[in-house]
Parts: C-alpha cells; sequence; structure tokens
C-alpha cells in the first residue's frame, strides 16, 4: 500500500528522521518494561528488551507496510501482560506510531478506523482478560486503548490537511495554467489583429502606387501630362501609405492606453472617395444600390468598408485595369455587398500610343486578404463567399447583419445613399448587379 504523505523511496535527508523515532520508540519501551506497579523503576528485565527490540524494528516499514506493521506492533503489545510486564502507554508507544501511519496512509477512512479500533480494543482488553485484572487499572486501560486512537485520530487530520493543500496546490497550477493559456490566446489574437489592420491599411495604398506608377511606365515616352499626372498621384498615394503606416505604429508603441482617434473609422460613408481612389488608378468602377441605405453600428461598417477595400484592390492587384462593380442590396435585417470585376484586366490593358498591351500586373501568389475579409465578416455574426464567375472575373460577397430598422432613428446622411455623378453613370453602364 501506497503511503500518501510520505511514500516508499524517502529522500536521503530524512533518514535521522526514522532513526530520532525509532530511538525514541525503543527508549519509551525500555522505560514503559523498567515500571512496576508500585511507580518505581526496576533495572529493564529481558522480556522488556524482547519487547522494545521486536516492537522497534518494525517501525522503518511502516511507509511500505502501514497495515502489516500496525499488526505486527499491537500483537507484541498484546504480549505485555503474558510475560509479566506492567502495561503502559509507554510500552506501546510503537503501536501508536503505527497507527499515526496508517491513519495517514489507509486508502479509506473506514480502513483506518477499523483497523485503529481493532488495535485499541486489543491493548486495552489484553490486561482484563488476564485474570489479574482490578478495578485500581481501569484508568492506566483507558490510556492505553486510547494512545492508539488518539495517534490515529492525529494522522487522519494531518492526511486531511495534506490532501487540502495539495488540491489548492492543483487548483492554483490550473489557474496559472488558464491564465498563461488565456494570455497566449489573446496575445495570438491580438496578432492576428494588427496583422489585418495593417494589411487593410498599407496595401490598399501600395496596390494604387503600384498601378499608378504602372500607368505612368507605359506613357512615359508617348503622354508626358498623363505620365506627370500619374507621379503627382504616386506621390500622394505614398505620402497617404506613409501618414497611415506612421499612425499605426504609433498606436503599437504607446505603452498605456491608446488615446481616441483623431478622426473617426472609415465607414461605407467613405465609400465614394475610396473608389475615386481606385478610379485615379486606372479601375473602372460603378455602384448600384437597392433598398433604402441604413445607418450600421460601428463594427459592421468598418467591415463593410474594408472589403469593398480589399476586394477592389484584389482586384487591382491581381487583375489590373478593367471594370468592377459594387452592389449594396439592403433588406430589413441585413446588408449584401457585392463586388465583381468582368476578368478582363488580365489578360490586355489598352495603350493609346501603342494599342492592346500585355498588363504589366504579374501573377501573384495568394495572399491573406480574402482570409482577412472572411475573419471580418464573421467578427461581427455575417458571412463571405469568394470565387471565380463563370462568365470570368472574380465575385466577392458579404452578408453583414442589420440592427432592427425601429430601433434606429437617423438616416444614412451623405453614406453610401448619395452617389456621386460617377457612380450613377457607371450604374448604367454596368446595366445591374453583377
Amino acid at each position: 500500500m501506497t503511503n500518501t504523505g510520505s511514500g516508499g523511496g524517502r529522500p536521503r535527508g530524512t533518514w535521522w528522521r526514522e532513526v530520532a523515532i525509532t530511538a525514541t520508540a525503543l527508549a519509551s519501551c525500555l522505560l514503559g518494561g523498567m515500571m512496576q506497579v508500585d511507580d518505581t523503576l526496576s533495572p529493564p528485565p529481558a522480556a522488556a528488551c524482547f519487547i522494545a527490540v521486536v516492537s522497534c524494528a518494525v517501525l522503518p516499514v511502516r511507509h511500505r507496510a502501514p497495515l502489516a506493521a500496525l499488526a505486527a506492533t499491537t500483537a507484541v503489545g498484546v504480549l505485555v501482560p503474558p510475560l509479566g510486564l506492567l502495561m503502559t502507554p509507554l510500552v506501546v508507544a510503537p503501536a501508536g506510531i503505527t497507527a499515526y501511519s496508517y491513519a495517514l496512509a489507509a486508502r479509506t477512512e473506514r480502513r483506518a478506523a477499523s483497523a485503529v479500533l481493532l488495535a485499541s480494543a486489543a491493548l486495552g482488553t489484553v490486561t482484563p482478560l488476564s485474570g489479574d485484572f482490578s478495578w485500581k487499572d481501569a484508568s492506566r486501560m483507558a490510556v492505553v486503548a486510547a494512545f492508539p486512537l488518539v495517534a490515529g485520530v492525529l494522522g487522519h487530520s494531518v492526511r486531511n490537511r495534506r490532501a487540502y493543500l495539495a488540491a489548492v496546490e492543483e487548483r492554483a497550477r490550473r489557474a496559472e495554467e488558464s491564465r498563461d493559456g488565456e494570455a497566449r490566446r489573446r496575445v495570438a489574437e491580438e496578432r492576428v489583429r494588427i496583422a489585418r489592420e495593417l494589411h487593410d491599411l498599407v496595401a490598399h495604398q501600395i496596390t494604387l502606387a503600384n498601378a499608378q506608377a504602372t500607368v505612368a511606365a507605359h506613357f512615359f515616352d508617348a503622354r508626358p501630362e498623363q505620365t506627370r499626372k500619374s507621379l503627382t498621384e504616386l506621390i500622394e498615394t505614398t505620402g497617404h501609405a506613409l501618414d497611415e503606416l506612421r499612425a499605426t505604429v504609433g498606436l503599437l508603441r504607446q505603452s498605456g492606453d491608446a488615446a481616441a482617434p483623431a478622426e473617426p473609422a472609415p465607414g461605407l460613408s467613405r465609400l465614394p472617395a475610396l473608389l475615386d481612389s481606385f478610379r485615379r488608378a486606372g479601375l473602372e468602377v460603378s455602384v448600384h444600390q437597392e433598398g433604402t441605405a441604413r445607418p450600421l453600428p460601428p463594427g459592421v461598417d468598418l467591415t463593410a468598408y474594408r472589403i469593398v477595400q480589399e476586394a477592389l484592390t484584389n482586384v487591382t492587384k491581381h487583375a489590373g485595369p478593367g471594370d468592377a462593380r459594387v452592389r449594396l442590396d439592403w433588406s430589413r435585417d441585413r446588408v449584401t455587398i457585392t463586388i465583381a470585376d468582368d476578368g478582363k484586366g488580365s489578360r490586355t490593358a489598352p495603350s493609346a500610343s501603342t494599342g492592346p498591351v500585355a498588363s504589366p500586373v504579374p501573377d501573384r501568389p495568394p495572399g491573406h486578404g480574402l482570409i482577412g475579409m472572411r475573419e471580418r465578416a464573421a467578427a461581427v455574426g455575417g458571412r463571405l463567399f469568394a470565387g471565380g464567375r463563370p462568365e470570368g472575373g472574380f465575385l466577392v460577397s458579404a452578408e453583414l447583419p442589420l440592427p432592427p430598422a425601429e430601433d434606429t432613428t437617423r438616416t444614412a446622411d451623405g453614406a453610401v445613399g448619395e452617389r456621386t455623378a460617377d457612380a450613377a453613370a457607371g450604374d448604367a453602364e454596368a446595366g445591374g448587379a453583377p
């Protein structure tokens, strides 16, 4: 049986404790064997030495076999009256020690109580059964019988205390692991969020800059004015990219809580300006709207803007010059945003001087744009679909939830409902939804 308290393989540094306990028990047994009925001491007889040596020799094995050690010390204690010795608590000290060890190591409380009670009864009744018992010895027998009981109760208390401390330590360890896991999860989520924000903020401007530089390279010799205009727009685009990157990195460097942003987060109200930036890069974008525009919660509004931004950025990056259409369908509980391109820009791009030329946009490896759009849509309770169109081109469609109509009182002033003249002309050219 395994001792939960002190175990089988004990450290070498604890052997001095075992030696001290055994030596103390041996001295107690010898002293108890020297005691007489009239409370005087006599030289220890051979029987006292035998009882002391045999019972104390069992003590070192009480950690590996506590029940066997308790039975052995109890049996030796029962031999005290027949050998002519006075039954005292000192003589049965080894039985008390083994009772403590068994109560500390027993698998169940019932087993411990049964064994200790049996040992106590055996030691307390052996003197009356021997025939030379007087009522004057009753108090001494009561102390002898109570000695293993007290030791067993003490061992049980120590066992409960150790179990309680072990449970507290285990809960503390699990709580620490839980805190570490939660911290790692939050760090991972924050890294993904920062990466997504940097991607959305910078990739758009860099893609526009690339498209403007491409236009300038094509028209460098044939149309210097167009080249100069493209380079001017390229300077503005790169300046905006540097400003956004500087602002984002500045927020990351702040040690305390970030201050409120100087400008509100972008939303669909800034969609006309966003589309104009793509038009200046050579992408013809048209907008069509169905239903009544409604104000969106800040998170949904930002998500809608970023999805349109990333989808058009992917068109410019992978397809090159061409046509793209943005459609917004407003219903009672959701807004559906669809961005589609015709797929023609990926093959050729027209040039006024040299005719059709190969698109300068090379094939790029897939990035994290689609992943980021899906994550944004899922974060606000929506969903996103992206894939190729049968007639050519690529389609991105996102469904984002809307709050109940009765909970909103304001109108989408200056938002997507007010389309620019270029957007209206684009509607006519697009001829409806993609």
